[in-house]
């Protein structure tokens, strides 16, 4: 996500970066530059409008003037107004209630609504540790609760079956009944979408609404519609109290112009952001690290607590103790670094958290494809329990076997075995290290990140 907007943003503030002595001049032309990559990244124009003016006002005034840097104190005011256009602080779901604490989601068909339940629920399940429960309310759309209980199942929360033949107010008055007597924290209510906002689906939510009195009334949205997603969201809120919203699909906008405008034209703040299709790709809004992405900055405080949540400790400790022992580092070790790696999101996931990345170009950018490491790992799995132990026994022929047994070619074998043979070396520099595996993370030098395997 805001891919185009950081790499536009970096480019101009790192000129302004270096200047000894701001002028009028100099700080107007890249004002332009801003609002030229804002309004290209399709955030609406009053957002456009009055951030610029707010940034106007204060780069011209004592708080850069007097400053020892005055290029490095206008970044600090461009990154300060990005966070407040966004929302300011995050904030979280408020089921400060009498359980179970109902949450109603709103949206149009295609945002991914039904998909966004399943996530919510995992999240509330994992991070808050608590008993949830899902509805499905739509009884429009073919396979819509059928798609629900298929999630709940995978995620392992409650589903409360419903049927096309109910009515959604008595569905979602007997799931809130339902969850009271189960005890259960909070329950969950997917609504039916529409193509477009109409009249029919308003007065039906708004009768759930009334029926339930949810504590958390959520409008899920799709990023790439861009500015379009801020006005569908006011809409909704005109004729429903939203509580907030959940942006879906970030991990395919690359404008970002959803994030920037939803806030300022609603009133209502961002509370979650979808960075994925797999179920746990739900990510609590932080405009302060999602200001620092955009500046090319990073966001290693969200990096720190994916790893923190993804990375199995145990089998890390397990590694460090055989490599702090002198067994080596084999073949099973790299496919199970790379199966960590894939939980993490893949490359491209983590280098979009890591400082100084909106400055790579972006050939290289295009060029990183998670499916390689899908790939090496199908290589690693057609090999024999005593290859992957001891791959110095891989000659030319089990190479060709390995290749047709993973649907590859022998070149992609060779290719494996060559980034292996560097990787070994690499962790035999790190068993030389001072505090390898101790402190922070199992498994990491000093307690360090985790190194890739690329």
């Amino acid at each position: 996500m805001f891919d185009n907007l950081t790499e536009r943003l970096t480019k101009t503030l790192k000129t302004i970066r270096g200047q000894g002595r701001l002028t009028e001049d100099n700080i107007k032309d890249t004002l332009r530059e801003v609002r030229m990559a804002l309004l290209e990244a399709d955030v609406a124009l009053p957002v456009v409008k009055a951030f610029i003016d707010r940034v106007r006002e204060r780069a011209l005034g004592q708080e850069v003037q007097a400053s020892l840097t005055p290029g490095q104190a206008f970044v600090k005011i461009v990154n300060q107004e990005l966070v407040d256009v966004m929302g300011g602080a995050s904030e979280g779901l408020d089921l400060a209630t009498q359980p179970p604490a109902v949450i109603l989601m709103a949206g149009l068909q295609g945002a991914g609504k039904t998909t966004t339940v399943a996530k919510l629920a995992r999240w509330l399940k994992d991070n808050q540790k608590k008993k949830v429960a899902v509805v499905s309310a739509d009884v429009y759309r073919p396979a819509a609760i059928e798609q629900l209980k298929t999630l709940a199942e995978d995620v392992g929360v409650e589903f409360i079956p419903s049927s096309p033949e109910e009515q959604p107010v008595e569905i979602a008055k007997k799931a809130v009944e339902h969850a009271r007597r189960k005890l259960l924290d909070a329950v969950i209510i997917d609504t039916a979408g529409r193509l477009h906002i109409d009249e029919d689906m308003m007065r039906e939510i708004q009768a759930i609404h009334a029926a339930v009195n949810p504590v958390e009334t959520l409008f899920v949205v799709d990023s790439m519609t861009g500015q379009d997603a801020a006005n569908t969201a006011k809409a909704f809120h005109d004729a429903l109290p939203l509580t907030g919203v959940v942006l879906t699909k970030a991990d395919g906008d690359a404008r970002g112009g959803a994030a920037l405008s939803i806030r300022h034209i609603t009133g209502k703040p961002i509370k979650f952001i979808g960075t994925g299709e797999k179920t746990d790709a739900l990510e609590l809004f932080h405009p302060d690290r999602i200001a620092s992405r955009i500046l090319g900055m990073g966001d290693v405080l969200s990096l720190i607590e994916e790893v923190e949540r993804k990375i199995d400790k145990g089998k890390a400790e397990k590694f460090v103790n055989k490599l702090q022992k002198g067994k080596g580092f084999d073949l099973e070790d790299m496919r199970e670094q790379l199966m960590q790696l894939n939980k993490m999101g893949g490359v491209s996931k983590l280098l979009d958290k890591l400082p100084g990345m909106g400055e790579l170009p972006k050939n290289v950018k295009q060029n990183i494809d998670d499916r390689d490491i899908d790939r090496q790992i199908a290589i690693i799995n057609s090999m024999t329990p005593h290859e992957r132990r001891f791959p110095a026994v891989i000659n030319t022929s089990r190479k060709r076997r390995i290749a047709r047994g993973a649907g590859m070619q022998v070149q992609d074998v060779n290719r494996l075995l060559k980034q292996y043979n560097q990787m070994q070396k690499m962790m035999k520099k790190m068993k030389k290290m001072k505090g390898f595996g101790k402190g922070g993370f199992p498994g990491m030098p000093g307690g360090g990140m985790p190194k890739l395997p690329f």
